[in-house]
């Protein structure tokens, strides 16, 4: 007798875990229970742990690189699928990220600005 793999429904509660990292919201999953461990991630408002089940209607709040994204639970994958494939299984209502006006850097070693750059710089920040 074989061994069968018998495919999941798609109502099937899963692990948020296993969540996030099927939907490539994180690389890995360790990664994606070390931000469950961190209280990075909620799920309809609570902390959760990494084991902690998802279903269909339910809301997580995912913190990355500072923001939070808002993922509403369309359908539980376990196994890593493609990106197409991952963005049907959850719903984005992630507000817009507000423009954030980029600062001139200067390598290092470059010495001083001269006044003409200086004055640039100025007209960057808005310092006229």
């Amino acid at each position: 007798m074989t061994a069968r793999t018998v495919p999941r429904s798609l109502d099937t509660p899963v692990r948020v875990d296993s969540w996030l990292w099927a939907i490539r919201v994180y690389k890995t999953r360790s990664a994606a229970t070390t931000a469950c461990r961190a209280g990075h991630v909620r799920v309809n408002g609570d902390k959760a742990k990494a084991a902690q089940t998802v279903k269909p209607g339910d809301e997580l709040r995912v913190r990355i690189s500072g923001f939070d994204r808002i993922l509403i639970v369309r359908q539980t994958l376990t196994k890593r699928v493609g990106a197409p494939v991952a963005a049907l299984a959850y719903e984005d209502r992630t507000p817009p990220r507000e423009p954030v006006a980029a600062l001139g850097v200067r390598d290092r070693g470059a010495g001083r600005p001269t006044k003409r750059e200086r004055r640039e710089i100025d007209r960057l920040c808005g310092r006229d």
